[in-house]
């Protein structure tokens, strides 16, 4: 026996970084897929969000910031 005690267990970091890329897939997929089927103007305001996470920025969360992402 060890009188060391147990280490708490922490979350890999990259997790995080996993979501993020799933996130941004996301949204380079669902423009691909609105060009493909006609909608260029949704298919815009993707690749907005898209570049946005391709900078390695955070989603913003105020509503004049996400008008400022959209370009609205």
């Amino acid at each position: 026996m060890s009188n060391q005690r147990p280490g708490k267990f922490k979350p890999a970091a990259m997790s995080s970084g996993i979501k993020d890329l799933n996130t941004r897939n996301f949204f380079r997929t669902a423009r691909e897929v609105l060009e493909e089927y006609g909608h260029e103007d949704a298919a815009f305001y993707f690749a907005q969000v898209e570049e946005v996470l391709n900078e390695g920025k955070t989603l913003p969360s105020s509503k004049s910031e996400i008008a400022r992402v959209l370009g609205v």
